[in-house]
């Protein structure tokens, strides 16, 4: 049942119509719950609050089917503007981004001059931007344009356990010491290219802990999993890797008591925070992974 809701979930978040209604309704149905509001102003005053928790932060202002340039260029603007703000209000707390929001889907010049504008201003305010992973199709052309950018700018990017060819990309990735987010993987994507078997996505995620870590670059791992955060806290102890080359991430609004606990533990603890009016796409993807969370959701539109 539950890997039938999760394919429901994904379904549905491709879904344009229903992301156009998303937008014109504003955040309702329970996405409030995962989602830091329209602003960056609401955002920053989240971030304060997670700030003041000792927790760090990344945020995101969400985009999806971004298919004109005149868009592309707004998420630019809308990127600027957080790191602005990140800087003006002395934020704990990083950028994260998608290219297809930048334009990666419409061309290679609009996306790389929109990227270089971001750049320009993270450089300028000293604010450290990742570039999010999206699904299999995108995989390949974000990494080519992270090593080029990397060649100028410091920044991130993310590495998916479930698709097979990862191993070979965190192998490709050394030679550039690279900040890397490890995570899961959370688009549907066919056997041929991903493991179909949590088990064995669990397995690679492991491995691919272990190999970006003994290979001395600095690693996120972003996961709500505990035998996985287990794993990791068991690996640094016994390699002596340093606390300051490695944090665990989790999403907002997701084990917030998890979160708080790894912080008091001493361990760096980065909430990935996102915010805008294109909540929809990402709402659905976080009820595919934690389909227990629809039942959250319904249970809060029927409260009075």
């Amino acid at each position: 049942m539950e890997f039938l809701f999760r394919h429901f979930f994904l379904f549905l978040s491709k879904n344009k119509w229903l992301t156009n209604a998303a937008k014109r309704y504003g955040l309702r149905f329970g996405a409030s719950r995962f989602v830091a509001g329209e602003t960056i102003g609401q955002a920053a005053q989240v971030i304060k609050e997670l700030n003041q928790k000792n927790l760090d932060v990344t945020i995101d202002y969400l985009g999806e089917f971004v298919d004109n340039e005149i868009e592309a260029n707004e998420m630019a603007e809308q990127s600027i503007k957080a790191i602005e703000t990140i800087a003006g209000e002395q934020l704990q707390s990083q950028l994260s981004l998608k290219l297809t929001s930048m334009g990666l889907d419409l061309s290679d010049e609009i996306v790389c001059t929109n990227m270089k504008k971001i750049m320009e201003a993270a450089k300028q305010h000293g604010v450290f931007v990742t570039i999010d992973m999206e699904d299999y199709a995108r995989c390949g052309k974000t990494l080519e344009l992270f090593k080029e950018l990397k060649k100028e700018y410091d920044l991130g990017t993310v590495i998916q356990a479930y698709l097979y060819r990862s191993s070979k990309d965190l192998e490709d990735l050394s030679a550039y010491h690279p900040n890397l987010r490890l995570v899961k993987g959370a688009y549907r994507e066919s056997p041929h290219v991903a493991f179909p078997k949590k088990k064995d996505t669990d397995e690679n995620f492991k491995k691919l802990i272990k190999m970006h870590m003994q290979n001395g670059h600095y690693t996120a791992v972003a996961t709500h999993d505990d035998a996985i955060i287990e794993f990791t806290k068991q690996f640094v102890k016994e390699n002596s890797i340093p606390s300051d080359r490695f944090e665990f991430q989790m999403l907002y609004g997701i084990r917030p008591e998890r979160q708080a606990e790894l912080a008091e533990e001493g361990y760096k603890m980065r909430i990935y925070v996102p915010y805008g009016k294109d909540w929809y796409g990402y709402f659905m993807r976080r009820l595919a992974e934690r389909p227990a969370n629809a039942a959250f959701i319904l249970k809060s539109l029927f409260k009075r």
